[in-house]
């Protein structure tokens, strides 16, 4: 770096920060005759350039020109520049007349250039021999800095947009600049504190003392800086208005760092301030709107992000066919009713997301919406999966109402007034959901335009989430519906067992499962117990659980022991999976997309992995006999013994599966026992695990087993599923009876067509014992065929046995293993017409195998009484 690039270096703080280079006290003179010639040299002048007066007087001032004697004809003032201060510093007001400002390079005493600013001042003398002009010679490097300063201070006093006020030690203005004065008014600050020039002022900014005084008395005793401060209040030029200010302060102190007081500078920010909280309240939403599918909660999550930020209440009203979950379409709100599933509550702010209280009271209306109470028809009570709570009102609004128009225009309505609204229309697809209401009261500042697109983000994020809600609330509607009509509906009275049962639907997160009970009525006063649980949710869980339920029907009426039955079944689904893996499709055509087999090959059906337990309980012998599916084992309470235990039954694979066998297990119960059995959701939850579930159940048992059975339901229902559960839940109660043993009559008869009126005779006799006369000749005619049957065809021992129950059944076993066939016998056949006579005569017959042969059994309704 040369001499002529260096910088001088700054000149001290103190007095020549008041006082320019230029000015009279500070600055190197030099008098000039008429002729130019130097008559006078000052110190400064020789501390400057180096030249002692010796060297200096009576030489032409132009032999210090670095750049030659012409150099010094230049004016290096160009038009508007800054003119020189004037012997008083910046204060003394505009260059005095005649005077002349240049930019000269002048040859210090040790040959370096030196670059100076000069000013020429004439003098009253206009002798050629006396003083001429007195010429005054700073840096220039450095009268351009403090110049610059003198700008910029003038510049914040007078053009700076930001607001400037000097506070004393006792915190009380002294100075404002311009901008202050045109963001406040032109009120007088002098003598207020901080917090005195606005009303209603509020520290916005966490982490604060709650006024500006505490926080300037902080910045005054520790001399840490505040920056970004955003305070809120009304300013005297517009009163009605909330403005925020970023406000930032320091401490001042002179040279030799006695306290001042405090600086503090002001940037109106409120256009800038809404905009954030404007994107603040819609990155909100985005979290807490919409986090279940209930339309209520969704409503109330709204609310909760809106007030206070964006209005002071909500209300939000929706057509009455959304809650039920129909699709909107152009003339629903125009036909349909509104009912209202969220208003704030007129003291203080929404509820929470977390909060499950009811919605606030749809109150009288205000600001034109007068809605009314619609007594036209019931509320909208009924559950259906969307969470529409008692917290709904029907309500209705007058034709010339905002929220009437703005349904009727699917456009924004905003209302002017003391307390203003704005009304905005829930759409999706172009169709109309309903309409939520945003109010505004008080002093608070009424709605815009500005706020339309705000208000218009929060309702469209709405929208999509109540539409979303709406969608499920149909599709967990259908299910509902489908599973409840799949579900046993009038099971039939029996004489066997005792029972009731109970089925609890998973809430609205996880929807419709697929358990199932049953209770299906066999031959020999027999009965079957059925109850089974579908993996998933939803449609397809559903119809799963249809399909398995008629499978196990047909499956139980061909009286196949426990352990066949799920044999059979277990074949029907792997064979159904299996084809569906190989072929996928539908009898449309479409193939649906993915993979048809879903992990280790399994084939992707929901059957596949369906659990199920069926049981077999005879009323005659007192014998239970059960196999299961991957199914947890029911819990048994003894008559005998008051004592409940789970009976050790083989567990089986879930059906589909296969590789193992299944087992049956026979258990013997003395009459009055109770029998649970259940779905794993019963005893299974979330802060529970099965074992724990199945002891609560046994003690319940225990503690009341003489209580009525639907009762005792109801107590295992509420105390195991005492709320919400992510999984659906069935428990079939069974107490078991023995039958009379007046109403059972067996035989053993003997080989021989003797045999054959042996067996009318008794069975006459016996039907008359029992007061059954009107069945007597058709009952002869029934155990002649079947017992004919019997001798012809087999072989070995033959049983008649006769139950009095609700029906009266006639049975014949005897060792064969192979079973009759119906069919019509042909003009010219000596036989066949037996079991033809036996099906026209009777209500039911059939075969049923045993360890040892068959059974032949028919069933005659019983005379009315």
């Amino acid at each position: 770096m040369t001499d002529t690039d260096r910088a001088p270096a700054a000149a001290p703080a103190g007095d020549a920060d008041r006082c320019g280079p230029l000015d009279a006290t500070r600055a190197a003179t030099a008098v000039l005759d008429g002729d130019g010639t130097v008559i006078g040299w000052g110190p400064a002048a020789q501390r400057l350039l180096g030249h002692t007066p010796d060297e200096v007087l009576g030489r032409p001032v132009a032999a210090l020109l670095a750049d030659g004697p012409d150099a010094g004809l230049r004016d290096a003032s160009p038009p508007g520049a800054p003119q020189p201060p004037g012997p008083g510093g910046p204060a003394a007001g505009p260059r005095p007349a005649g005077a002349r400002r240049q930019v000269l390079h002048l040859r210090h005493r040790d040959g370096r250039t030196v670059r100076v600013l000069t000013a020429t001042l004439p003098l009253a003398s206009r002798a050629h021999t006396g003083p001429a002009r007195l010429l005054a010679i700073a840096d220039a490097d450095e009268t351009e800095r403090w110049e610059a300063l003198q700008s910029m201070l003038r510049g914040l006093a007078t053009q700076s947009p930001v607001g400037l006020a000097i506070y004393d030690t006792d915190l009380r203005v002294v100075w404002t600049n311009s901008a202050l004065y045109r963001e406040m008014g032109t009120s007088q600050y002098a003598g207020l504190g901080p917090d005195d020039m606005v009303a209603a002022g509020e520290v916005l900014s966490a982490g604060y003392p709650p006024t500006l005084e505490e926080t300037m008395r902080r910045v005054l005793a520790t001399g840490e800086p505040v920056t970004e401060l955003h305070y809120r209040g009304r300013p005297p030029v517009d009163p009605d208005h909330d403005h925020v200010w970023s406000c930032s302060y320091y401490r001042l102190a002179d040279a030799d760092g006695t306290h001042l007081g405090v600086c503090e500078e002001t940037v109106d920010i409120t256009d800038r301030y809404l905009a954030q909280q404007r994107l603040d309240l819609l990155v909100r939403a985005g979290g807490v709107v919409g986090t279940t599918l209930d339309m209520s909660r969704t409503a109330r999550e709204l609310s909760s992000v809106a007030v206070p930020q964006f209005a002071d209440r909500v209300t939000v009203d929706l057509v009455d066919a959304v809650l039920r979950g129909e699709p909107p379409t152009a003339g629903t709100a125009r036909d349909g009713r509104l009912v209202r599933v969220w208003s704030t509550p007129a003291a203080g702010p929404a509820d929470g997301p977390g909060n499950d209280a009811p919605p606030g009271p749809a109150g009288p209306g205000r600001d034109g919406e007068s809605p009314a109470p619609d007594r036209t028809g019931t509320g909208i009570g009924t559950a259906t999966g969307s969470g529409t709570g008692p917290g709904t009102v029907p309500v209705r609004y007058p034709p010339d109402a905002p929220q009437s128009r703005c349904l009727a225009t699917g456009r924004p309505v905003l209302t002017d007034g003391p307390a203003t609204t704005l009304v905005v229309p829930l759409r999706t697809d172009g169709a109309p959901l309903g309409v939520v209401t945003f109010h505004r009261e008080g002093r608070r500042a009424p709605f815009d335009t500005g706020d339309l697109p705000v208000a218009d983000e929060l309702v469209a994020r709405t929208a999509v989430c109540i539409d979303n809600a709406r969608r499920f609330t149909r599709e967990h509607t259908a299910a509902l519906s489908l599973q409840h009509s799949l579900l046993p509906r009038n099971l039939p009275r029996l004489t066997a067992v005792d029972f009731a049962h109970r089925y609890l639907p998973a809430d609205s997160k996880s929807g419709v499962g697929g358990d199932w009970f049953d209770v299906i009525t066999l031959s020999g006063a027999r009965v079957g117990l059925v109850v089974g649980d579908v993996v998933g949710h939803g449609l397809g869980a559903a119809a799963t659980m249809g399909r398995l339920r008629t499978s196990v029907r047909v499956l139980a009426r061909q009286d196949l022991a426990p352990d066949e039955l799920l044999t059979r079944l277990d074949d029907l689904i792997t064979q159904a999976a299996d084809e569906e893996a190989d072929t996928p499709g539908s009898v449309t055509g479409t193939v649906p997309q993915g993979p048809a087999r879903g992990a280790a090959g399994i084939p992707d059906d929901q059957a596949v992995g369906a659990t199920c337990l069926y049981a077999v309980y005879d009323p005659v012998t007192g014998v239970c006999r059960m196999a299961r599916a991957g199914h947890p084992a029911p819990a048994v309470l003894d008559a005998s013994r008051g004592a409940v235990t789970v009976p050790d039954v083989p567990a089986g694979p879930p059906l589909g599966l296969g590789g193992l066998p299944f087992e049956t297990a026979e258990l013997r119960l003395p009459e009055g026992s109770l029998v649970a059995l259940f779905t794993d959701g019963l005893v299974h939850g979330r802060a529970r695990d099965s074992e724990t579930g199945l002891d609560e159940l046994s003690v319940l048992l225990a503690d009341h087993r003489d209580r009525p059975l639907a009762e005792l339901c109801d107590r295992a229902v509420t105390a195991l599923i005492p709320g919400p559960v992510d999984d659906d839940a069935a428990l079939l109660l069974v107490r078991t009876r023995l039958l009379d043993a007046g109403r059972i009559a067996t035989w053993d008869l003997g080989p021989g067509p003797e045999e054959v009126g042996r067996a009318r005779a008794l069975a006459a006799r016996q039907t008359a014992d029992w007061g059954l006369d009107d069945l007597a000749f058709t009952t002869e005619i029934v155990v002649s065929e079947l017992v004919t049957n019997a001798q012809r065809y087999a072989t070995g021992p033959v049983q008649l046995r006769l139950i009095h129950d609700r029906t009266l059944i006639c049975e014949v076993s005897d060792t064969g293993h192979t079973a009759p066939h119906l069919r019509r016998a042909a003009m010219d056949d000596e036989g066949g017409r037996g079991l033809f006579l036996v099906a026209q005569m009777t209500q039911h017959w059939g075969t049923r195998y045993t360890e040892t042969g068959k059974t032949i059994w028919a069933e005659q309704a019983l005379p009315p009484p």
